[in-house]
């Protein structure tokens, strides 16, 4: 008989081995597939072996006795016992010293049925739900035997009473899982075969009909297939490749491999490859997509190759060649360090050519585009911060590139930047210091602002009458003052100059310096008091001067380099309440009560007039003089040369009801927002000798529709008549034969969204990145944008699941058809000179619907009914094909008509395999 104490080394040295990861690539995309459950087979099944020893005390059971061997011994309770059953003729002399285990952990082990140890099979079997434990690894079954004599193990399915196969073989080791229908292994040999093994690796799943492990540098798989399909038993594609040689950590040989769509093979095939194993991410070429273009002819579209640098950074180099000469380039890269910091980047350059050189309408144009965005994470320093969000280039990208099918991004007009270093320095009082650089670009005028830099510092409060750690009341305790200081370089140049020497010529520099000193107090105990006053000392670097030019008979200007300075000072005050009122109707009543808050306010503000920092000048040839100060157009504004000493009155109202509970568990009433807010506002210039009163403005708003209507109102109102001319006159509306107030302006918007789901407010698709980095809307009311070079994009939430019966797609939702709906109206009048006009008059619609659980359709749509004309138009249609995706875009009319239709496979890794058609919006260049 065989010795307990040589099986017990066997186990010990092969519960040593360690574990390689093995990766495979299938024609000539970049797919990882993992082999592991070839060399953890060796692992959890020696580890199997180990489970009857490794225990002191295993649980007690009942071995169920066969009614032909009646003399069949029960399952050993300890270790000692086991050595002595295993052969109790034979007494082990005591100079005998049994090896220590090796086992630096503890094994457990679980059988539903039974567990049986067999010595004339010499055989040991776990029965029904067969489960083993060691460290990380798990390994479940419905029969695992070991065969000590033979040193064979097997791990295999079992029938159940309707005779199917059930409780395959489970392996798990950390994050790596192993599925199979039956293993082999000899632990002496260490050779293994592997019946219909499943594994996960990344994003594949991979089933080998049988593995065979030769030795331990050599593995043959046959009929192994590789898919991203969830269902790897019956997935709707696969590749598949009759035979595999496999030599760990060091390469991969496949035979013929085919892709199988639906179980029917196709052209995509590959007679043989060779490809290299590495456990790290490679750089790899990205396939083009073809197509044509009106303007541009043929073109490859965002091809390239993908550069793994590093775990902690990467490249992507994407271009784009039309047969017209037109081309693009794009440069990708991400990048992140783990608690410190994250963020991309993105350049694009394109030279697009418009027909041909000799043609009238023959144009070129060379657009590019910045894109830079890091963030830190707050957990890196909590006293200093660095942050960027780029975004500049020529003004003309988004309306003009070939790349791009985003009409959020092109609709917007404004593109900005900001770059920016904080810190903040922990003493007493607390100081703050930021410098930043900002850019601000209007892509319709082309005018460009910059600040290089933008310096900011300040000191935290000083309360110079109160105690560090006393409570701060009253007027004089409350007295607190700060500085501050902000000093910009700033830019201003055109789309043609910028990055040019000529943009720096006419900046302007300077500091400004602020003391504010304020208050803040309560009279008559229900009234709040702030006052406060602000000194400023303004430095600048550039000023200006102003003349009568004889030689040209006009007014002219001349800038003066140097150093000049201004000082202003104000002061400001205000008094406030808050006013409580309800009305009762009863408790009995629907509406039991309405809430009225009303809180007033008077403010009062003097300014004192500058005059010593005015002159004047000659305006003209007749003599006509004209005051001017050499500061004006400043980075912080002029000094001004008219006293201002001014009342403001301002109301807020909010309105709420208490209404009756249909719920009869609630033991509260509802409460409702009946107006959010009815604010009223106005001021009085007291030193003013005509015109006093400004226009009181009036603002209201409220939510409807259990919150899921959104509806604003504003309206100014003029108390002064105007003359023919359009002017104001001193002279109010009510003595000029008019009303009290003139209306001059009013605007009305509505915000509705709606969906299906629950009874929740439907908000859309989240805001696709680009559309909300270049400041348009995050909604799809403007329709969705097209990122052509990434098609993965899906209407389709991430976590929503279709229906369990749909599997194809054929099923219906009978009556429940999930929808969301978005609108957004939009009234605009204008009387400022009688005219009496409606200026802007346009409603805007979308929305998406689920035609059945696989199947999405959406639209954004509009009308301006001041032009007369339906606003941009899409449809959009996706169908969920499981591991696959398949959309048509479709913007029928105006001037960015496009279709496109895309079908490939979801998957990342996969994501060059599919077919990609579309007609991009002429885009039609300036000479």
């Amino acid at each position: 008989m065989q010795s307990v104490e040589y099986f017990h080394k066997i186990i010990v040295s092969l519960t040593l081995q360690k574990i390689s990861h093995f990766f495979t690539k299938i024609v000539l995309i970049q797919l990882r597939a993992n082999f592991l459950h070839i060399v953890l087979s060796a692992i959890f099944l020696t580890v199997g072996t180990s489970a009857l020893w490794a225990q002191e005390t295993p649980k007690s059971v009942t071995v169920p006795q066969e009614k032909n061997d009646t003399n069949k011994p029960l399952i050993p309770k300890t270790e000692e016992e086991a050595i002595k059953s295993a052969d109790s003729t034979v007494k082990v002399p005591d100079t005998v010293k049994r090896s220590k285990s090796a086992l630096d952990g503890e094994v457990h082990r679980v059988a539903k049925d039974y567990e049986e140890l067999n010595q004339e099979t010499k055989e040991l079997t776990l029965y029904n739900e067969a489960e083993l434990y060691y460290k990380d690894i798990e390994l479940k079954a419905g029969i695992i035997k070991m065969n000590y004599e033979k040193n064979e193990v097997y791990a295999g399915r079992i029938k159940d009473s309707l005779g199917n196969y059930t409780q395959m073989p489970y392996f798990k080791q950390g994050t790596n899982v192993v599925e199979a229908d039956s293993i082999h292994f000899n632990t002496v040999t260490k050779k293994a075969r592997v019946w219909n093994s499943r594994t996960d690796q990344g994003e594949f799943r991979v089933k080998g009909e049988i593995t065979k492990k030769e030795n331990d540098s050599v593995y043959f798989i046959k009929g192994a297939r590789f898919t991203t399909s969830k269902n790897i038993d019956d997935p709707e594609y696969y590749f598949y490749t009759d035979k595999i040689k496999l030599v760990p950590n060091k390469k991969v040989v496949v035979g013929f491999t085919n892709m199988v769509i639906a179980d029917v093979p196709t052209p995509v095939a590959l007679p043989f490859a060779f490809f290299p194993m590495t456990d790290e991410a490679e750089s790899g070429f990205i396939v083009p997509t073809f197509g044509e273009n009106n303007r541009q002819g043929y073109f490859l579209q965002n091809g390239g190759y993908y550069f793994a640098l590093s775990d902690y950074y990467d490249l992507t180099v994407l271009g784009d060649y039309f047969t017209n000469g037109s081309y693009g380039l794009r440069f990708q890269s991400s990048y992140a360090k783990r608690y410190r910091f994250s963020g991309n980047v993105n350049l694009r350059f394109e030279n697009t050519v418009q027909s041909e050189r000799g043609f009238p309408d023959y144009a070129r144009s060379r657009q590019y585009n910045i894109q830079w965005s890091h963030n830190q994470d707050a957990k890196a320093n909590p006293n200093s911060r660095f942050a960027a969000s780029v975004n500049l280039g020529s003004s003309q990208y988004y309306r003009q590139s070939q790349n791009l099918a985003n009409i959020g991004a092109s609709l917007n007009n404004t593109l900005q930047s900001s770059i920016s270093y904080s810190k903040t320095f922990q003493t007493v009082p607390q100081i703050n210091f930021s410098l930043s650089a900002t850019h601000s670009q209007n892509t319709n005028t082309e005018v460009i602002n910059m600040t290089l830099p933008t310096l900011q510092a300040s000191v935290d409060r000083i309360f110079p009458f109160a105690p560090a750690d006393a409570p701060k009341k009253g007027f004089i305790k409350n007295l607190n003052l700060q500085y501050n200081l902000r000093g910009e370089n700033r830019i201003t140049t055109t789309d043609s100059l910028f990055f040019k020497p000529e943009m720096f010529r006419d900046a302007r520099s300077g500091l400004q310096h602020s003391i504010p000193l304020s208050t803040n107090f309560k009279v008559f105990k229900y009234f709040s008091v702030s006052a406060g006053t602000n000194y400023q000392e303004t430095w600048v670097m550039n000023t200006v001067e102003r003349f009568y030019n004889t030689n040209t008979n006009e007014d002219d200007i001349r800038d003066i380099k140097g150093f000049d300075s201004y000082r202003t000072y104000n002061f400001s005050s205000s008094i406030g309440t808050t006013i409580y009122g309800t009305f009762n109707f009863g408790e009995d009543k629907k509406v039991q009560a309405i809430r009225h808050v009303v809180r007033p306010a008077v403010s009062y503000s003097y300014t004192p007039a500058f005059d010593q920092y005015w002159d004047t000048y000659q305006l003209d040839a007749a003599g006509n003089y004209r005051d001017y100060t050499r500061f004006e157009n400043g980075l912080f504004g002029a000094p001004g040369n008219n006293f201002a000493n001014n009342i403001g009155l301002s109301v807020n109202n909010t309105f709420e009801a208490k209404v009756r509970n249909d719920d009869e568990t609630a033991e509260e009433p509802k409460k409702i927002m009946l107006l959010n807010n009815l604010n009223l506002a106005t001021t009085y210039n007291i030193a003013a000798d005509s015109l006093a009163w400004s226009p009181l403005r009036i603002t209201a708003g409220t939510n409807l529709l259990n919150q899921k209507m959104n509806i604003n109102f504003g309206t100014t109102l003029d108390p002064y008549a105007i003359d023919n001319n359009g002017n104001r006159i001193d002279l109010y509306n009510i003595d000029n034969g008019g009303s009290l107030f003139r209306m001059t302006s009013a605007n009305f918007t509505v915000n509705y969204s709606v969906s299906s789901k629950d009874g929740k407010t439907g908000k859309g698709k989240d805001g696709d990145s680009q559309t909300a980095r270049n400041g348009g809307r995050e909604d799809d009311l403007f329709g969705t944008a097209v990122d052509l070079s990434d098609r993965r994009q899906s209407m389709f939430d991430e976590d929503e699941d279709a229906d369990a019966e749909d599997k194809t797609g054929g099923t219906f939702f009978n009556a429940k058809l999930p929808w969301d709906l978005r609108f957004a109206y939009s009234l605009t009048y204008s009387n400022a000179n009688r005219q009496s006009k409606i200026t802007g008059n346009s409603i805007m619609v979308s929305g998406n619907i689920d035609l059945t659980p696989r199947w999405k359709m959406g639209f954004s749509s509009g009308y301006d009914f001041v032009q007369q004309g339906v606003t941009f138009t899409q449809l959009r249609f996706e169908r969920d094909l499981l591991s696959w995706r398949m959309d048509f875009n479709w913007v029928p009319f105006g001037d960015n008509t496009y279709w496109g239709f895309f079908i490939g496979i979801k998957s990342s890794v996969l994501s060059d395999i599919k077919y990609d058609k579309r007609q991009v919006p002429d885009r039609v260049l300036g000479n």
